[in-house]
């Protein structure tokens, strides 16, 4: 087992991989194996950033269109459950596998058989314990690896680019492709062309399987080979008749014209041209541009065989190059008839130590001599032709349309991608009409009530329809009404007559007429026995009326599009539901404080509505708490288990807690919510339910100082505004998230200058899912830099400028410009432990309350202050400190280095003390106790006189 190398690819593509001269100088520049560089150049990709070496442009472009789809590179490949096991193209190829797994035995290589659709079929190993290695999308059927869903790799490209590829390591755009080389050749029907799966060789980036370029291709040969051999007796009757016919017509013919070699790309294209020109049923010819400015000429002549059977068969020509002669070779091996070796591929000289395949030479036919100018592309007969044209172009809408509709889960959008893939191929205009209550979201009414007008598609400008928007009541006699009534289609194939479309509006018909719309097909937009809505499809002169098979057709699509259209309605509905349910439990405004200036906002993820809330909530002392948290996950369970919280957070900030100790108390509820919610997703059989966990920021802004105290659980940082513009990210211990418990949290404590903006947010405001979160950071700053701007505008800009184009999370913001209290609306003193000194305090407090016009409250405070201090020296320990604050209420303050707290009690009769609290309780308006680092304060609140509440600056 040799180390990886370059060299024996390039052989490969010169052995008729169809690739352009500049895929293979972007080849040779890498030839020698820098795999760093093509890792660094993928990572640069996903980071945004452009990427212009060191890449080959097929694969570039195939990250473009997987990112364009909003693929990740970490998502696993989707699982079906549906794929044909047994089918026809795991008969055709069972024994080539096992061909194909003799050869490798002993290496590290595995091989894939997918169907065209890039579902896995089957699996071959060359060494059993290498599947220790891989992942369950490299070793199970059932996964489906096509581009669209598995990004970049080698059936993705093979199927993308319909012809053979390989993909190298960091080209994977997946994670799991990273350390692997993926060779793979679609597989083709020998009659129709088709490509019916693809054959996938994967090995280690450094190492190889000798010969594994002739493996594949002779593998490839043997596969196409059985399929043949499924076809009809009639089907290879036809094809031994023609190539009599050729052998007779060119024996001894010496001239050999120039050769063109074609892709496989071309080569499919020829085979589906060639399958509408068997449909024709005599001599045709039709000119086919292909890539690279050739131009080929496709000739069909009659043929029968000795039977009786009639078919026709279709050869290849283009322009030749020798003056003087019009047609040439066409042709991509030794042999001109190249599309013959599906029939009988030349294996036995290819490699000399390796066995050939199982029925490489199946029904081998007599090849025409090298020495024709023509060479065959199909042979079929006419009648069948016609129906395989249309089953094709059936088929193929079918297909589009299962890629193309229900992309989004949105009502609207989801009718509209059922018009685009209607228009042109099925139909010229596609009119769409639904309930108005399955737009809502809600469970549609009775057929053909409250239709509203949702789609027009086709026509440009003015046009006689209906417009967008419009209320549509359709009358009984109409195609429409009765397709709803019966919940079958309705055909008018010649509108003049369409005596119920007429009444409708006869004015407006007679406009449609006017515009040559002459045929319509109807059909009934039902999901789970229930009609949402209704499809028109109108056709115009420029195309033929519709037939009866065009309503099963019509049928089928509908059924697709209606079904994505009930769960985009059932989600509109669950997403309206679970979005009024979060906006009722997050706050409805912020409450009156002067601690600071607030401003708030909160979107939900463009898809789910998730756990985010925030909070502004009064303390004593002038302070206030600001909160921002996330709850992980999105939904019902999502949003109710945010209520839950944001309503603890209130409860715990009552009893005055440092922000660390309010944590950890949440941290111990979520726990015993998540073994709640354990033992009930137990007891249901449910694994889904269960918190996963939260983050929470807590902060507190006390106005008398300036200072803001915080601790974060697992939450994104906050950011503060300078008054001077300068943006900051205090460098805040992070903390767990909320719900692993035993774990500790840190507060900080940090000044914070008066005019500053604090702003707590959650992580989907700067988390971009292909990008450095540094880049939503930045944005960030730059929008905090102006804080002479309003704090709404602010938080507009904010939502403009940082979050991601598409929104995976919900956000919240809370934004907070920092208000000092004047100073002249603060008195402190210190009191001395002697109970004497209680008359002076009194005294002092009359007088500041005079000097604040607050003469009223004089006696209340004075009672208050007298009990509150009495108190502190008779019980508690020095020093003791009186403060007096004017704020939005009147504050009385007594703290002491005492750590024992007061209880309110109902005193008995004979006792002769412990009525004090209760007067405090009855005087105030509000009381309290909190804990500092040096003890304990206890607050009194009293409203003042109305035309004397005070303000701050």
């Amino acid at each position: 087992m040799g180390g990886f190398s370059y060299k024996y690819l390039e052989r490969v593509l010169g052995d008729g991989w169809s690739v352009p001269v500049r895929e293979m100088s972007q080849l040779k520049a890498v030839a020698g194996g820098d795999l760093r560089n093509l890792a660094r150049a993928r990572e640069r990709f996903l980071a945004g950033e452009p990427v212009e070496q060191g890449v080959r442009s097929l694969i570039l472009s195939s990250w473009e269109r997987c990112r364009s789809l909003g693929i990740s590179p970490d998502d696993d490949a989707p699982y079906w459950q549906d794929y044909d096991a047994a089918g026809r193209l795991v008969r055709a190829a069972q024994p080539v596998l096992d061909w194909l797994a003799a050869e490798i035995a002993g290496t590290e290589a595995f091989i894939t058989l997918t169907d065209g659709n890039g579902t896995a079929l089957e699996h071959r190993f060359g060494d059993k314990f290498m599947i220790r290695r891989l992942g369950p999308v490299q070793i199970e059927p059932g996964f489906n690896v096509a581009e669209r869903f598995a990004g970049t790799n080698g059936v993705g490209m093979a199927l993308a680019e319909r012809q053979p590829c390989f993909v190298v390591g960091s080209e994977h755009f997946s994670e799991w492709g990273q350390s692997d080389v993926c060779m793979s050749f679609p597989l083709h029907d020998p009659l129709s062309g088709y490509i019916e799966g693809v054959i996938d060789f994967c090995f280690p980036i450094h190492g190889v399987v000798p010969a594994v370029d002739t493996l594949i291709q002779r593998a490839t040969q043997a596969i196409e080979a059985q399929l043949l051999e499924q076809s009809s007796a009639r089907e290879r009757a036809l094809l031994r008749a023609y190539l009599e016919i050729r052998n007779h017509e060119y024996a001894g013919r010496v001239r050999q014209l120039a050769e063109s070699p074609l892709g496989r790309g071309d080569e499919m294209l020829l085979k589906e041209k060639a399958a509408e020109l068997i449909s024709r049923g005599k001599w045709a010819a039709m000119e086919v541009p292909l890539s690279h400015g050739q131009v080929v000429a496709l000739v069909s002549r009659p043929v029968a065989s000795p039977s009786g059977a009639i078919g026709v068969a279709v050869e290849a020509v283009i322009p030749s190059d020798v003056p003087g002669e019009r047609l040439a070779v066409v042709s991509s091996s030794e042999r001109p008839d190249s599309s013959l070796q599906h029939i009988n591929p030349p294996i036995a000289d290819t490699r000399s130590s390796a066995s050939t395949p199982p029925a490489a030479a199946a029904h081998a036919m007599p090849c025409p001599p090298r020495t024709t100018g023509q060479r065959l592309v199909l042979v079929g007969e006419p009648e069948v032709g016609k129906v395989a044209v249309a089953a094709r172009r059936r088929l193929e809408l079918l297909s589009d349309a299962s890629v193309r509709i229900g992309t989004t889960l949105d009502v609207t959008r989801t009718a509209q991608e059922l018009a685009e893939v209607t228009v042109p191929d099925f139909t010229d205009v596609a009119v769409i009409d639904l309930a108005d209550a399955v737009l809502r979201g809600e469970e549609s009414p009775e057929p053909g009530t409250e239709l509203r007008r949702t789609v027009v598609h086709g026509v440009l400008g003015d046009h006689p329809f209906h417009p967008v928007g419009a209320r549509i009541d359709f009358v009984p006699a109409t195609p429409q009404s009765r397709c709803l009534a019966s919940g079958r289609p309705e055909l008018e194939a010649d509108l003049k007559a369409a005596v119920g479309w007429l009444a409708q509006d006869p004015q407006r018909a007679e406009e449609i007429l006017t515009h040559n719309f002459h045929s319509l097909i109807t059909v009934p937009l039902s999901a789970r026995g229930v009609a949402l809505g209704v499809a028109s499809f109108y056709r115009s002169q420029e195309h033929g009326p519709f037939a009866d098979d065009d309503c099963s057709l019509a049928q089928e699509l509908a059924v697709r599009a209606a079904l994505c259209i009930d769960n985009a309605r059932r989600f509109t509905r669950e997403h309206a539901m679970v979005l009024a349910l979060q906006r009722s439990l997050l706050p409805h405004g912020l409450p009156e404080q002067n601690a600071v200036e607030a401003a708030y906002r909160y979107l939900p993820a463009e898809s789910r509505v998730g756990g985010d809330w925030f909070d502004v909530i009064p303390l004593s002392g002038t302070r206030v708490a600001l909160v921002v948290g996330d709850v992980v996950g999105h939904g019902l369970h999502a949003a109710a288990t945010m209520g839950r919280l944001r309503t603890a957070i209130h409860n715990f900030s009552t009893l005055d807690l440092a922000p660390d100790e309010l944590l950890t108390q949440l941290d111990k509820l979520v726990s015993r919510l998540d073994q709640d919610e354990s033992v009930m997703a137990e007891d249901n059989a449910d694994k889904s339910a269960g918190i996963i966990g939260a983050t929470c920021l807590y902060a507190i802004y006390d106005p008398t100082s300036q200072t803001c105290s915080l601790a974060r659980a697992g939450h994104p940082p906050p950011a503060l505004a300078q008054p001077d513009g300068s943006v900051t990210f205090p460098d805040l211990p992070a903390g767990p998230p909320l719900g692993l418990g035993g774990f500790p949290f840190e507060t900080t404590d940090m000044d914070i200058p008066e005019g500053s903006q604090l702003l707590l947010y959650t992580d989907g405001l700067i988390d971009h899912r292909h990008g450095d979160i540094d880049v939503g950071l930045n944005r960030l700053r730059r929008a905090l830099s102006h804080p002479d701007r309003p704090m709404e505008e602010t938080c507009q800009v904010i939502l403009d400028a940082v979050p991601p184009d598409h929104r995976h999370d919900d956000i919240s913001l809370l934004l907070a410009r920092t208000r000092a209290l004047a100073p002249g609306h603060l008195a402190r003193w210190d009191v001395p432990p002697d109970p004497a000194a209680v008359s002076d305090i009194r005294a002092a407090v009359t007088h500041q309350l005079i000097d604040w016009g607050l003469d009223e409250a004089v006696f209340t405070t004075e009672l208050l202050l007298s009990e509150l201090v009495t108190n502190a020296i008779r019980y508690a320990s020095g020093p003791i400190q009186v403060r007096l604050l004017r704020d939005r209420s009147l504050i009385c303050e007594v703290s002491d280095a005492s750590s024992t707290s007061p209880h309110l009690r109902h005193a008995a009769s004979t006792d002769e003390g412990g009525r004090g609290l209760f007067l405090v309780a009855q005087l105030a308006q509000d009381w309290g106790t909190r804990y500092t680092g040096r003890g304990k304060t206890i607050w009194a609140e009293q409203p003042p006189p109305a035309h004397a509440l005070g303000s701050v600056r």
